[in-house]
């Protein structure tokens, strides 16, 4: 059975801790394989925030972003407690969008819990359609 195998970066632009809460488990008792998705999008989040944007969908006017895809490889479980460390890299970065990459590691016991790439391409809120990315996030994102 074939494998997703994503290709992480080696330079990673933002780092954030977010600890596991007990609606993040699952029936075994430890992360679920959709709660790395939330995880992921949390730690997406604090990025856009530490670049000073509201939110997602407020990056700039009426445009924010939608994700377009997702892929997760899942490394070892999560516990209630836990403290993920979140690393976040940026590639394949279009007129429209770009891949964000998520290196998820325990920060205890420093081992990888999850690899992960989502597809971002901006959209306008207003117009409903995907729009050029803005240029204050495409300076943002290339000066770091």
């Amino acid at each position: 059975m074939a494998r997703i195998d994503i290709q992480l970066p080696k330079i990673y632009i933002f780092k954030a801790d977010i600890t596991v809460r007990v609606s993040d488990l699952n029936y075994g008792n430890h992360v679920g394989n959709d709660n790395i998705l939330t995880l992921m999008q949390e730690a997406r989040t604090l990025f856009y925030r530490s670049m000073g944007f509201e939110s997602e969908v407020k990056l700039e006017g009426p445009v924010g972003q939608i994700v377009t895809d997702a892929a997760i490889v899942y490394k070892a479980e999560s516990f209630l407690g836990d403290t993920l460390h979140f690393e976040i890299a940026v590639g394949d970065l279009s007129k429209y969008g770009f891949d964000l990459f998520y290196r998820v590691t325990n920060r205890a016991t420093g081992k990888e819990v999850a690899h992960g790439k989502t597809g971002i391409v901006c959209f306008d809120y207003q117009k409903r359609k995907i729009a050029a990315i803005p240029h204050s996030l495409k300076d943002r994102l290339t000066s770091l």
